[in-house]
């Protein structure tokens, strides 16, 4: 299933991607009243995993698809917000692919090297995003989100998979000057909006492999970055496993598994061009869509 936020008067409310359009849960729901619980909120669908999932899959297959149908919207007319609105936890892996930590001229990795962003970073899919006046090296980074669906503490690498509710793309916009300023990366990586998430939450028995899904960025209609998450250092299982060793994951937290070569700052300085006002960014990965911010001046 495909599951995405839509923005209505300021409040965040869900939608489900179908072959026949875009369902609006809210709209439907008002005109087709479910027979039990039926979520509009994607945290609490989350949290309920495959009971929520198969209440929702029931109700929209049984929803007249007729004429009349107006909780069906156009994808050009939402206004999209983060596939997931509120995760308790944002954790980032740092040159998680071979490649990029070669164009770097980084070690490759011991073990995960680990970060946080915050919910400020938070956007959606089409949201315009000022660049901040503080930074003049902005870069774009294609990687793979893992949402947490159960709690998760001390999981072998085994069964991690199975702690895993979804999947969804990010583009974890960096400030390459600010990250750079001192030994710890965050500055650099906590802008406002500097976590654009979606279109969609893909939930995980769509996907499969997670670890062999291709993935690239275009910034305006030029690629700039083209792998597959087969590169990774550490894969998805490996990941969940090693960080539930150290903290508890919940039900929505979700991770940031790391991006691939062809970042500016891979670049040879005098080929680094970096992101502007008026610039256009689109990640895509297989399987789970495709991602596209504008960027404006700062106000």
């Amino acid at each position: 299933m495909k599951l995405l936020t839509m923005i209505k008067e300021g409040k965040s409310t869900l939608g489900i991607k179908t072959d026949k359009g875009i369902v609006d849960l809210e709209k439907a729901l008002s005109v087709h009243p479910a027979d039990g619980r039926v979520s509009t909120d994607v945290m609490s669908v989350i949290e309920n995993g495959k009971e929520a999932l198969a209440s929702l899959q029931a109700y929209v297959d049984r929803l007249p698809t007729d004429g009349n149908a107006d909780y069906f919207v156009n994808e050009d007319d939402i206004s999209w917000g983060p596939c997931v609105t509120r995760p308790s936890k944002i954790i980032c892996v740092g040159l998680n692919y071979r490649k990029h930590a070669e164009e770097t001229n980084a070690p490759i990795p011991e073990f995960p090297i680990l970060f946080n962003k915050f919910s400020n970073t938070l956007t959606g899919h089409m949201q315009d995003i000022a660049v901040p006046s503080v930074t003049k090296k902005m870069d774009y980074e294609c990687e793979l989100v893992i949402i947490i669906g159960k709690p998760t503490k001390a999981v072998s690498k085994e069964k991690a998979l199975d702690h895993v509710f979804g999947y969804a793309v990010v583009n974890d916009l960096s400030a390459r000057d600010l990250q750079l300023r001192t030994s710890q990366w965050m500055l650099g990586k906590v802008c406002d909006d500097f976590s654009p998430l979606g279109p969609y939450l893909v939930t995980a028995d769509e996907v499969g492999n997670p670890n062999d899904l291709s993935m690239r960025t275009l910034v305006n209609g030029e690629i700039r970055q083209s792998s597959n998450t087969s590169d990774m250092i550490f894969y998805c299982d490996e990941i969940v496993s090693y960080i539930s060793q150290h903290l508890t994951l919940v039900p929505g937290d979700i991770i940031l598994t790391g991006t691939p070569e062809g970042v500016v700052l891979g670049y040879p300085p005098e080929k680094q061009i970096y992101l502007k006002p008026g610039d256009e960014m689109t990640i895509e990965i297989e399987k789970l869509g495709r991602l596209t911010n504008r960027l404006i001046a700062d106000s």
